[in-house]
């Protein structure tokens, strides 16, 4: 099993990466599947299923697929530029497609939110289809969104491609094989990785990719940090990062700080990330967007705030944490849509951990115990966010993310890395509650705070 780094960790937008960026990314790759037809198409539809129906507007998913079928992919996103098109298929009801010619869509019509019919595959599904010049439909093809920017068609979800494990020198499954090589071979959590990587890229590629992500998650917390108003969607919602961000510069070196006021600190890098996220922004799949807020404030507090701190040994805390990510994709889920929050910011928090204790010199035993402390204690967390938005309890929810993650590693790192509960069982049970939980509590936003709001 491999997951790259720069799978867990995907440059994107916001404000979800399993409903804006996987949808963008579905309408692309549906795109580049017309263009190798031996037949011209003439239109195009698209169906929204299951959450991606029922919470679709408030994470801008219908813009997502009109965008991404115009050519718009995440990682080039130009904002500016997505309204003036926006506003041309909408008066128009055509699409320029490149390589496809001038299509017909309107939006109102060709998209269409269907909250009776679910997907076989997985809670995020759609459907698009291209037509001729009758209306017919002539070529159609499933897409399922399954987390973190993640996306499948039908067949692939049923018949996954998989390398060959001979391809990567240390092949581990799960956290009981990767604790096992780490021993056998004397090397590092974030050291294996890295050999793993290397396999596929070069090291220059490597560690420029990886101060590429961390430049874009930095700048983000400070553009959050400094941005006011009202986030969009309808909430009212309030930013609070760049106040909160304001008085804790006013309170140093004052000597009045109490000593948890390093939690504030922790929370408001991780609001800023979060408030951006909903707002629209450029922001780090970690390993999605609603939790996109728990690993880059863990690193920010650990680089500002922790003597010894090494900015160079951020790419240790990535590899580190990529890999707890990528067992916890692998052997259960990292899609609230699938199994909760409990998947995002559970395993954001994992992740976290598991970086933090690596560059603060934990062994692998006691990263692998850092991340299942904070896995573990976020099991059964639903995810309701209010009228469908990453606002509430989202942005908030990453902080205390954060701030458990440091907790875990912590924890962690008192002890010798014997602990009870393994991470891989920690895994599993989190794979199961999210099994046993009902729709209404996995993205919906028909449960929990979502139906429990102010009636004025």
């Amino acid at each position: 099993m491999f997951l790259s780094v720069f799978d867990m960790f995907k440059i994107g937008i916001g404000p979800s990466s399993s409903h804006t960026m996987g949808p963008m990314v579905a309408a692309s790759r549906f795109l580049d599947h017309l263009r190798g037809l031996s037949f011209s198409v003439a239109g195009l539809r698209a169906s929204l299923h299951g959450s991606l129906a029922f919470t679709g507007v408030g994470h801008a998913t219908d813009r997502a697929v009109i965008l991404g079928l115009a050519g718009f992919t995440p990682e080039d996103y130009d904002a500016a530029r997505a309204e003036q098109v926006l506003a041309q298929i909408t008066a128009s009801g055509q699409i320029d497609a490149a390589g496809l010619g001038t299509l017909t869509f309107a939006p109102k019509t060709d998209l269409i939110f269907d909250y009776d019919t679910k997907l076989a595959g997985h809670a995020n599904g759609l459907r698009l289809m291209a037509t001729d010049r009758q209306g017919d439909v002539i070529a159609q093809e499933i897409y399922y969104s399954i987390g973190g920017g993640f996306v499948v068609t039908e067949g692939e979800l049923t018949a996954p491609p998989r390398k060959s494990d001979a391809d990567y020198p240390y092949p581990f499954e799960t956290a009981a094989q990767m604790l096992a090589m780490a021993r056998d071979s004397g090397k590092s959590i974030a050291a294996m990785k890295r050999a793993n990587e290397l396999a596929t890229r070069s090291p220059v590629a490597l560690d420029q990719g990886m101060r590429r992500i961390w430049q874009v998650m930095n700048d983000c917390i400070d553009r959050g940090m400094r941005a006011e108003g009202i986030l969009p969607g309808g909430l009212q919602v309030r930013r609070r990062a760049a106040a909160i961000h304001a008085a804790l510069e006013a309170e140093r070196g004052l000597n009045m700080n109490a000593p948890h006021t390093i939690n504030d600190w922790i929370s408001v890098y991780a609001m800023a990330v979060n408030e951006e996220n909903a707002a629209g922004g450029q922001v780090v799949t970690a390993p999605t967007n609603g939790a996109a807020g728990v690993v880059p404030a863990t690193i920010r507090y650990w680089l500002d705030h922790v003597p010894g701190a090494n900015e160079a040994r951020v790419g240790e805390f990535l590899l580190t944490a990529a890999a707890i990510g990528g067992l916890v994709k692998h052997n259960a889920s990292i899609s609230g849509a699938e199994c909760g929050c409990q998947a995002e910011v559970g395993s954001a928090a994992a992740m976290a951990a598991a970086g933090l204790a690596a560059v603060l010199g934990g062994t692998p035993e006691q990263v692998e115990n850092a991340a299942e402390i904070a896995l573990e204690h976020h099991l059964g967390m639903t995810c309701d966010p209010v009228k469908g938005l990453v606002q509430v309890p989202c942005i908030e929810r990453n902080g205390l993310g954060a701030i458990k993650a440091i907790s875990a590693a912590s924890l962690a790192l008192r002890g010798d890395g014997t602990h009870f509960m393994p991470l891989d069982n920690c895994i599993e049970a989190m794979r199961q509650t999210g099994a046993d939980m009902s729709e209404k509590y996995k993205e919906t936003a028909l449960g929990g705070l979502a139906v429990n709001v102010p009636n004025c």
